[in-house]
C-alpha cells in the first residue's frame, strides 16, 4: 500500500465534493440558526426545561420510527435526488416557523409540529448524503472528505449559533429568514452534485430492509463503534439545557446563548484542522475511548460551573475531544461498510446518532426537570465515563484496532 498522503485540500478538486460540501455546511449553518432560535423561543414561551426536551424528542422521534424507510430509500434511490428534496423541505419548515413568529403565536404545538415534518426531513437527508460521501472521491482520500464533511458542520456549530443568537436578538423573523436564503442556497448547490453517484440497485424485501441492522450486528467494531456513541451521548448530553444555563445560571442572554452553543464547535473545529494535517495513523480504538472518557469529565466540568469562562472552555474541549471520537468513528463505518449496504447502515448509524443527540436532549430536559439541571449534567457526565469504561470491556476487537484504513 502506497504510503503518500493527498494533500490536505486534494478533495476539494473534485467538483462534486466542493458542491456536496458547500450544501452540507449551509444546511448544518441554518440548522445551528434555527436550533437557537427555536430553543429560545420555547422556552420564552413556556419557561420549563421539559419543553427544551421535548424539542429534541421531537426532532428524534422521525429517524427513530422510519429507520427502516430510509436507508432503504437511501440505497435504493438517486441520493443526491433525496437530499435535495429535503433541503427544499427544511426551507418550507423555516418559511412555516416565520409565519408563526409573525402572528405571534404564543402556543407551542405549531413550532412542535413544524419540528416534526423537520425531523422527518433530516431523517431521510441524514443517510443519503451520508452514503454519498465514499463515491464523490477515491477511497484514498476518503479519510480527508470525512474529516472536512465533519468540519463543515463543525465550523456551522462554531459560527451558527453565535449568528442565530445575535439575529434572535434583533428579532426572531431575522432569524428564520435568514436560515430560510441559506436552505435555498444549498438547495442550488445539492443539484448541482452529479445525479449519477450513490444509487444502489436492490430489490426491496424485508431482508434487504433489514440489512444494515443484520451487517452491523454481525460486524462488532461497527457495532461497538456506533452504540458507544449511542450512550455515552444519550446519557451525557447537555445541549437542551444551554438556554437554561444562559437565561438563569449565567445570565448572559440570547448572545451568550450562542456563544455556549458554539463553544463545542470552535473545540471540534480546532481538532478538525489539526487531524488534516496529522490524521490517526496507530491506536485508534485506544484514542476513542479515552476522549470519549473526556467528553464526559469535561461535560461535568460545565456542569458544575457557574463562570462563563470556564463554561466556554469546558464545552470547547468537550468538543474538542469529541471531534476525535467522531473521526475515528465515521472512518471506520465508511471505509468498513459496503457501498451496497451503506445507506441501511447509515440511517441505523443516524437513528442512533439522534438518539444521542435529540433523545439525549430529551433525557437531559427530563433529568433537570426531576433532579434539577446542574445534577442532572454533572449525573450525565460521569455516566459518558462510566460508558466508555464499560465498551472498554465489552468490545475488546474495537479497542484493538489501529490502523483506519486495513483491510476489511
Amino acid at each position: 500500500m502506497s504510503e503518500r498522503i493527498p494533500p490536505r485540500t486534494s478533495v476539494f478538486r473534485h467538483a462534486g465534493f466542493r458542491h456536496y460540501w458547500t450544501a452540507r455546511f449551509l444546511g448544518s449553518f441554518s440548522a445551528q440558526i434555527m436550533g437557537v432560535s427555536v430553543g429560545w423561543q420555547v422556552y420564552d414561551i413556556t419557561r420549563d426545561p421539559f419543553d427544551l426536551g421535548m424539542v429534541g424528542l421531537t426532532l428524534f422521534l422521525p429517524a427513530f420510527l422510519l429507520v427502516l424507510v430510509t436507508g432503504a430509500a437511501a440505497d435504493r434511490f438517486n441520493r443526491v435526488m433525496i437530499m435535495t428534496g429535503c433541503v427544499v423541505g427544511e426551507g418550507f419548515c423555516a418559511l412555516a416557523l416565520l409565519i408563526f413568529t409573525v402572528a405571534e403565536q404564543q402556543s407551542v404545538v405549531p413550532i412542535f409540529c413544524t419540528l416534526l415534518a423537520l425531523g422527518t426531513l433530516r431523517a431521510f437527508f441524514g443517510p443519503a448524503q451520508q452514503s454519498l460521501m465514499p463515491s464523490l472521491v477515491p477511497e484514498d482520500e476518503l479519510p480527508s472528505a470525512i474529516a472536512w464533511g465533519t468540519s463543515s458542520w463543525q465550523i456551522a456549530t462554531v459560527f451558527g449559533p453565535v449568528v442565530g443568537g445575535l439575529l434572535y436578538g434583533v428579532s426572531a423573523q431575522v432569524a428564520y429568514i435568514t436560515a430560510f436564503v441559506l436552505l435555498a442556497v444549498a438547495a442550488v448547490m445539492a443539484v448541482c452534485v452529479p445525479r449519477h453517484v450513490g444509487v444502489a440497485i436492490e430489490r426491496p424485501s424485508m431482508r434487504s430492509v433489514v440489512a444494515g441492522f443484520h451487517y452491523i450486528w454481525k460486524e462488532k467494531i461497527v457495532l461497538g463503534a456506533i452504540s458507544l456513541d449511542l450512550f455515552a451521548m444519550l446519557l451525557g448530553g447537555a445541549t437542551a439545557l444551554l438556554p437554561v444555563y444562559a437565561r438563569d445560571i449565567l445570565v448572559v442572554g440570547p448572545w451568550g446563548l450562542g456563544l455556549l452553543r458554539a463553544a463545542p464547535g470552535i473545540g471540534s473545529i480546532l481538532v478538525a484542522a489539526f487531524l488534516l494535517r496529522h490524521p490517526v495513523k496507530d491506536h485508534a480504538g485506544v484514542i476513542m475511548f479515552a476522549c470519549v472518557a473526556l467528553v464526559g469529565f469535561f461535560i461535568a466540568v460545565f456542569g458544575a460551573s457557574t463562570e462563563v469562562w470556564l463554561s466556554v472552555v469546558a464545552l470547547g474541549l468537550m468538543g474538542g475531544f469529541d471531534m476525535v471520537s467522531v473521526y475515528v468513528r465515521q472512518t471506520l463505518i465508511q471505509l468498513w461498510t459496503p457501498d451496497a449496504v451503506r445507506g441501511r447502515v447509515n440511517a441505523v448509524n443516524m437513528m442512533f446518532l439522534g438518539a444521542s443527540n435529540e433523545l439525549g436532549e430529551f433525557r437531559a430536559g427530563i433529568s433537570a426537570w426531576a433532579f434539577g439541571t446542574v445534577p442532572a449534567v454533572i449525573i450525565g457526565g460521569a455516566a459518558t465515563i462510566g460508558v466508555s469504561t464499560l465498551w472498554w470491556y465489552w468490545f475488546p476487537k474495537l479497542r484493538r484496532v489501529r490502523d483506519l484504513q486495513r483491510e476489511r
